[in-house]
């Protein structure tokens, strides 16, 4: 896990910590742990990050940092992974499963599962969801293998590079296209349930409707910002909930979870800096619905 970077004739950078915040744009938390750890390197020596460069000095980054993991508990499971490369992976989470352990998931999360193939590949790294999910939600999850790629990503969620696509399916919706523009706090006395209030979070969803059949509508929604829960109260707020969502509509006898699935996201690789896109069929569950 290296990063590179090659002074130009034109160079503008002063020295090399100029390189790590303007270049590389690494925090200067990770900045200063690489730099104590000495993983920083001109022509192959280790230096002092604030001694001047010059044109044709090669300027590495070592991200080979050993990172304890042994607070979460591997477990085998049969993870669906639709994408891999040295720095992050992608993969399909199925619905009814946590992406954090948690009191009640201890031991059989998304993240267990990771940790396992993590010792499998012989990666010491913390586990680092980018994206997360509800319990019942399925679809898209990228997992960081290391600390700079999930910075990466956080900046392009903050500024808008990191795109975000679900799937639900709801009753019909008499208009078939909108932007839902309410805030959503956290609900009083609840730990879990959110709802629309005006002391809440700025909270956006566009939504299309792609199909509709039987009085039921498949709705593509394009998150604009992140919030907890957020398709789903904004949903229940156009009075139609997701189908078989128990927190903010009914049960239903057609499917056992909500009808809600994250499909396609859209970024930028942290490293290559090119434009990518995963994409995660419908599962069974809601193409039956």
């Amino acid at each position: 896990m290296e990063l590179t970077y090659l002074v130009k004739k034109d160079n503008i950078y002063k020295n090399i910590n100029e390189i790590l915040s303007l270049e590389f744009k690494l925090s200067a938390r990770l900045a200063s742990k690489l730099i104590r750890n000495k993983k920083i390197y001109k022509n192959n020596f280790i230096v002092d990050t604030r001694d001047p460069i010059a044109f044709g000095d090669t300027i590495i980054i070592n991200l080979d940092l050993f990172e304890d993991n042994s607070n979460i508990i591997p477990l085998k499971m049969n993870l669906d992974i639709l994408y891999e490369d040295e720095w992050f992976l992608v993969v399909n989470k199925p619905a009814g499963i946590a992406i954090h352990p948690s009191v009640t998931h201890y031991n059989n999360s998304l993240s267990n599962g990771i940790k396992y193939y993590f010792d499998l590949i012989n990666l010491h790294k913390k586990i680092r969801p980018v994206n997360r999910l509800d319990f019942d939600t399925s679809g898209l999850v990228i997992f960081a293998k290391c600390e700079y790629i999930q910075e990466m990503f956080s900046r392009q969620m903050a500024n808008g590079d990191f795109k975000k696509y679900y799937l639900c399916i709801v009753d019909t919706l008499s208009k078939k296209s909108g932007i839902i523009d309410l805030p959503i706090a956290r609900k009083k006395d609840s730990i879990i349930e959110r709802c629309i209030s005006v002391d809440g979070q700025t909270s956006i969803t566009n939504y299309r409707v792609l199909k509709e059949s039987h009085n039921i509508s498949l709705i593509q929604c394009k998150l604009e910002t992140g919030r907890t829960h957020q398709i789903r109260v904004h949903m229940q707020a156009l009075g139609h909930p997701i189908i078989g969502d128990t927190l903010y509509g009914n049960k239903s006898s057609l499917i056992n979870r909500q009808a809600l699935h994250s499909y396609k996201i859209e970024c930028i690789h942290p490293v290559t800096y090119k434009k990518i896109e995963f994409l995660s069929e419908l599962p069974k569950d809601m193409q039956i619905l």
